[in-house]
């Protein structure tokens, strides 16, 4: 292992339910399948797991079927949860529809993830060499958001922070927000999340604007695109696209998640950042491919996918060569 990723995140238990379509208001849907899984930062812990970091868990598991549940899915891939549990309540869950166009939607529950206090952080410990990270999830909780925010400055500068503002974004205050974006090294979102901090505008424009008014600190943004790639802006002022890879998508859940995770496992293995971000949106695109939130590839399957489509794009270059 060449590095450990403390996760100060929040991790829930979904329930799972796939749909032809989302039902109508006042109307009801059987579903085709169901199941109960791990998730939440879950999926971004695995993706870091399977690709050589070794990952602990800082946020907090609740007492009760779902954090017995989750804890037994943390020990299944070896991570370590280094808080105690919540004597107070059980920890959340979320309802996840995924539909046949491979979407989802999500209805969830906050539970002991949702009280983090610096006394309960006080056994998160974090030494030279490892990397954080942190979600917009937990800084959406009133119960968790000033303390977590709190915990983050006060890092070592040279510990790497590592920061996916997520989908509820707008119900972090903001300034919160700006806190941890100013204690950021590696901004990872998407571009409505983006939008949300920066304003609107082409990729390229807003990822500037994050790093020159809103992450200081940053060495770099990244702007997932889902199946189309990401943008990398370095604060030495690169800018690069990376496209995605084209593969036939089963469920998008926790692809944004295994992105994030093999991007930072990438880093963490000296990788410049393009080529971790290359190395990422491979994880991402056979995560697709698989059911299940935390689906992520283990780092040989992410080296043969990215031979395989080395392969194929050698060969058809040789044919448009052959036919011109």
């Amino acid at each position: 292992m060449s590095a450990r990723l403390v996760h100060v995140g929040s991790a829930v238990v979904d329930y799972v339910y796939r749909i032809d379509a989302l039902p109508a208001p006042g109307t009801e849907k059987t579903a085709t399948s169901y199941a109960r899984v791990a998730g939440g930062g879950f999926n971004m812990m695995v993706a870091a797991s399977r690709t050589a970091m070794k990952v602990v868990f800082g946020g907090q598991l609740g007492t009760g079927p779902d954090g017995d549940f989750l804890r037994a899915a943390f020990a299944a891939e070896g991570i370590d949860t280094l808080t105690p549990p919540s004597p107070l309540m059980d920890s959340g869950n979320c309802v996840a529809m995924i539909s046949g166009d491979a979407e989802r939607t999500f209805v969830s529950w906050p539970g002991a993830e949702s009280v983090l206090t610096l006394d309960v952080m006080v056994p998160v410990e974090v030494t030279p060499g490892d990397w954080v990270f942190a979600s917009g999830y937990t800084l959406s909780y009133p119960g968790s958001r000033d303390a977590l925010a709190g915990w983050i400055e006060a890092l070592p500068a040279e510990v790497p922070f590592v920061f996916d503002p997520t989908p509820v974004i707008a119900d972090i205050p903001r300034p919160i927000l700006d806190r941890v974006l100013a204690c950021t090294t590696w901004l990872s979102c998407n571009a409505d999340e983006a939008a949300e901090i920066a304003g609107s505008g082409d990729a390229q424009t807003v990822a500037i604007r994050l790093l020159a008014e809103h992450c200081p600190k940053a060495a770099g943004v990244v702007i997932r695109a889902g199946a189309q790639g990401c943008l990398v802006r370095l604060a030495d002022g690169g800018t690069r696209a990376i496209p995605g890879f084209e593969v036939p998508a089963v469920d998008t859940n926790g692809a944004g998640d295994t992105h994030i995770g093999a991007f930072v496992s990438g880093l963490s293995r000296g990788m410049p950042p393009c080529e971790a971000a290359r190395y990422a949106n491979a994880a991402a695109a056979l995560s697709v491919t698989r059911h299940g939130g935390s689906s992520a590839p283990t780092d040989r399957e992410i080296q043969e996918f990215l031979i395989q489509r080395g392969q194929a794009a050698a060969a058809h270059g040789r044919e448009q060569e052959a036919t011109t």
